[in-house]
């Protein structure tokens, strides 16, 4: 998962890179390996800045004035193919044809299929939107998978399209120009509180299949596929900020309905007169679900955990053993909340199970007497082939395990999961014309329908543990930006 911007200034006089670091440390949450800004100035002229590294740690308020120009894109990155070398940070950038610069969000699933084929089929020098549009509408027919890009063609414009499933999200929002009368400013981000919070309103999603350039001149849309909708339930479980609206979906409200929801499963599983005594969320992402959870079970909600903000999301960290000892730097539990206590837990959701079962001990070590479980995410039991870090089955704790083996491994006193269904109206109730959702991790239907037990085999090979170990080095990588080369 990562975090793109682009922005299209009305005044070319104009500088667009303070304003894309701040839509990138709004991103800031969709990847902390690595961060970068290309922008294009006068005559075609590009700045670049990236490497490895949060955006204000790589791009620093000195590299900010060096990025001239009025136009640009931006990349926040963690790595679900490739290693972690500096050299794979994004924006990516290739001379010929054009002098294209291009960020992205999301995985192909037929990579090895792809062959080179590019803007220059046009034979031109000189490129305009029609010629734009027309290698969009053929990449959409060789390349599978789930993205949202951001491109910018040197001394032309910036260009952004989303997959014909609209697996990956993308929005875009317009300001009025605050030099240039009845002109407006364009900017580009994975999700609409970058946008908000730099005052660009008439905010919208971008469409499955839709391609978007923006010039000084304009800007022209057009939908070049139309697919089945389906964007990825994930984004709401998780992943997105609580103040976006992803597909009309407000964020926040959506998880709201999944506390809701999970409050009457809990309800079904221990009972109406449980012995719960307080309800605990693991913060972040899970406060709102617990605390609407705990409003309908009418149970005392409870901070039990604090969060040490300065230490990296623990599922994204590329070892277990790392990941492990990191929970313990990033949660402290608070025992006055725990002790001599029966406690419901309540997490986003349940994925290689390591946070899980290190936070359920941390309550028991603070005097819990029962430890219960709460999952506001079904059990995550296929991997993920649209860019989400979920590769290997072998690393998902419910792949092969049962709700009561799963219990026992993580060592709870019950483990209880969203049901699918549930977690689908929470989100779709907000959306009602959105027929269905990418649940693909949940239930193993990949919609774009090229997803063979060899590819799958294939991504357990190259994306287990071992396999990241022993290629950490190795400085390959594959993607959509090789469609461009």
């Amino acid at each position: 998962m990562c975090g793109i911007a682009g922005l299209v200034l009305a005044d070319s006089n104009q500088i667009a890179a303070p304003e894309l670091l701040e839509a990138l440390n709004m991103l800031q949450h969709r990847g902390q390996d690595s961060a970068g800004i290309i922008t294009c100035g006068n005559k075609g002229r590009l700045y670049q800045c990236k490497g490895d590294g949060l955006a204000n740690e790589v791009i620093t308020s000195k590299r900010v004035q060096e990025l001239k120009g009025s136009i640009g894109i931006g990349h926040v990155r963690y790595p679900t193919a490739g290693t972690s070398s500096s050299s794979e940070a994004q924006p990516f950038y290739v001379n010929s044809p054009y002098g294209i610069s291009l960020a992205h969000n999301g995985n192909l699933t037929n990579t090895v299929e792809l062959e080179p084929t590019n803007l220059d089929k046009t034979g031109k020098t000189r490129i305009n939107e029609e010629d734009v549009f027309n290698a969009i509408s053929e990449l959409f027919t060789q390349c599978f998978g789930g993205y949202a890009c951001v491109a910018m063609v040197a001394g032309f414009g910036v260009i952004a399209f989303r997959d014909p499933h609209g697996i990956r999200p993308i929005s875009i929002g317009k300001r009025k120009s605050s030099t240039i009368p009845n002109n407006y400013d364009y900017m580009l981000s994975s999700e609409s509180a970058a946008l908000e919070a730099l005052d660009f309103d008439d905010i919208e999603s971008l469409k499955n299949g839709e391609a978007i350039i923006i010039t000084k001149t304009g800007i022209s849309r057009r939908i070049l596929s139309n697919q089945v909708f389906s964007p990825c339930i994930f984004e709401y479980v998780y992943f997105a900020r609580p103040d976006s609206i992803i597909d009309g979906i407000p964020v926040n409200d959506a998880r709201m309905m999944m506390g809701v929801k999970l409050a009457e499963t809990v309800k079904r599983v221990l009972g109406e007169n449980n012995d719960i005594d307080a309800v605990i969320p693991v913060p972040d992402t899970s406060r709102i679900i617990a605390l609407q959870l705990s409003q309908v079970l009418n149970l005392p909600y409870r901070e039990g955990f604090n969060k040490n903000r300065y230490v990296g999301r623990t599922f994204i960290m590329p070892g277990q053993e790392l990941r492990k000892k990191t929970v313990r730097r990033k949660l402290n539990a608070m025992r006055y909340e725990f002790q001599d206590k029966n406690v419901l837990i309540v997490d986003d959701s349940i994925v290689r199970g390591t946070t899980s079962k290190e936070i359920i001990q941390m309550a028991r070590d603070a005097g819990a007497k029962k430890v219960y479980f709460a999952s506001a995410a079904p059990a995550v039991k296929y991997q993920n082939v649209y860019g989400i870090d979920m590769p290997s089955k072998y690393e998902l704790i419910a792949a092969f395990n049962d709700d009561k083996e799963v219990t026992r491994i993580l060592g709870a006193d019950k483990v209880i999961f969203q049901t699918l269904p549930d977690l689908v109206e929470s989100c779709r109730q907000f959306n009602k014309s959105i027929t269905q959702f990418d649940c693909s991790v949940f239930n193993g239907e990949y919609i774009t329908g090229n997803i063979s037990e060899k590819y799958l085999d294939t991504l357990e090979m190259e994306r287990s543990e071992s396999s990241r170990r022993s290629s950490a080095n190795s400085g390959s990588i594959s993607g959509i930006e090789n469609y461009f080369k």
